[in-house]
């Protein structure tokens, strides 16, 4: 306790840690008053009684509820949250492999990456202004009665698409802000706080639908959990490198650090973009003509239901999640790059020839911890449906706190936040010698 007040007090001490915080605390609670301004022209009241039917964390609309800090149950400002951005930064990820410009822009470096930051902001406009006139008319699909938002007036819709386009915007921008005058990834902190903002709401929801013994299980499976993730997060494949040394015979023996979730949370990502899509089907084609369709919808609303997921919806959902996550670390691990900077820099790894031979020893190695990072993932996102499962006898009404996707951002930030601060401290006692 003694050594935990002793750090409280060298943090606030240290005058350049102290104000990045206070800075990243006041963008936060920005974030959180611009998700509590309503936009007019939406039946807020019955758009909320609609999330309140689809209870529990592995619900469509409660997912993305979650990840905007409860923006969408108060149709706020930031509606969308920042998903159009993270979609946008995806897709510019994926054309950096296939357009050949953007290929040559990622070599360039610092400055490279900065043209491509500019063209990931100009997709998220587009994006966001699509992906909003799309959220409500899946807001209205999913209501089963009356109109939550009337999308045939554009006089009513244009000015709504455009304020929801400018609250991602203004998200993007304030992220901007806490990553270059704030503590951490500004983008990640803001969706931390929007799955941390939910946090309250889902122990209320279980404290009321519970008995003790299921709330102590909950509590013990999110700690657990959170064990698990963090153990898993830490862990790394260290890959010794040996650098010859020009002024002596001594070699310096290092070590290149390999993550076992070398992908992070995009395979999630991915997954839930088309696990999701056969149940946005589903209502779409339940008001069709045709009975075809119609079967179809219903097909999907049974076994692809985000809010009671089947056997069939966990097992898809598992395969999308591995598949992306080796998808995902192609794209982003190089061997060839790695295996011929440690050339350049005059290493080698012990018992591999520098050039082909450690390019594929690297390239083995990148694909057995995918293989593993991959079943972590798709265990993060799955084993917590399951138990919901369970303990509410098949209903899905009892969720866990937070959802193992929602875990896994939560974790990372608190890590990398840790980590900054710990190199901040260090930099400043560096300064005081």
């Amino acid at each position: 306790m003694n050594k935990l007040l002793t750090t409280l007090e060298q943090i606030w001490k240290t005058k350049t840690l102290r104000e990045r915080i206070l800075f990243t605390l006041l963008a936060l609670v920005i974030f959180r008053v611009a998700a509590h301004i309503t936009i007019p022209g939406a039946n807020v009241e019955a758009i909320r009684g609609l999330l309140d039917q689809s209870q529990g964390t592995g619900s469509l609309l409660n997912v993305f509820s979650m990840l905007t800090g409860g923006a969408m149950e108060n149709f706020s400002l930031v509606l969308m949250g920042l998903t159009p951005y993270i979609n946008a930064s995806i897709i510019m990820q994926l054309l950096g492999v296939i357009v050949p410009s953007l290929e040559e822009l990622k070599k360039e470096g610092e400055v490279g990456q900065k043209k491509i930051n500019q063209y990931t902001r100009i997709l998220t406009v587009p994006l966001a202004f699509v992906q909003s006139y799309g959220m409500m008319m899946l807001l209205n699909r999913f209501s089963p009665g009356e109109m939550l938002i009337d999308t045939g007036d554009m006089s009513i819709m244009l000015p709504m698409m455009l304020t929801v386009t400018a609250g991602t915007v203004f998200l993007m921008w304030l992220g901007e802000l806490i990553t270059e005058k704030g503590l951490g990834n500004g983008i990640s902190i803001l969706i931390f706080a929007g799955i941390v903002a939910t946090v309250p709401t889902q122990v209320a929801g279980a404290m009321q639908a519970a008995t003790m013994p299921v709330i102590i299980g909950l509590v013990i499976a999110t700690l657990l959990l959170t064990i698990f993730i963090v153990y898993v997060s830490e862990a790394e494949r260290r890959v010794p490198v040996v650098y010859a040394s020009r002024r002596s015979s001594i070699q310096q023996k290092s070590f290149l650090p390999m993550k076992i979730n070398q992908a992070g949370m995009i395979p999630i990502i991915f997954a839930v973009s088309l696990v999701s899509m056969p149940s946005v089907l589903a209502q779409f084609f339940s008001r069709s003509e045709s009975g075809f369709l119609v079967s179809l919808g219903e097909f999907f609303m049974k076994h692809f239901n985000p809010g009671s997921p089947t056997l069939i919806y966990n097992v898809f959902y598992a395969v999308l999640i591995f598949a992306f996550t080796f998808f995902y670390v192609s794209i982003t691990f190089e061997p060839k790059k790695v295996a011929d900077n440690i050339q350049k820099r005059g290493g080698y790894v012990p018992g591999y020839r520098p050039g082909p031979e450690t390019t594929k020893f690297l390239k083995q190695t990148s694909e057995r911890l995918a293989f593993w990072g991959g079943l972590f993932l798709a265990a993060v996102a799955i084993i917590p449906t399951i138990f919901q499962q369970w303990i509410s006898g098949g209903a899905g009404t009892i969720s866990l706190f937070i959802s193992g996707a929602g875990m896994i951002i939560v974790v990372s930030v608190v890590l990398d936040m840790i980590r900054r601060i710990n190199a901040q401290l260090v930099m400043h006692d560096y300064e005081k010698l």
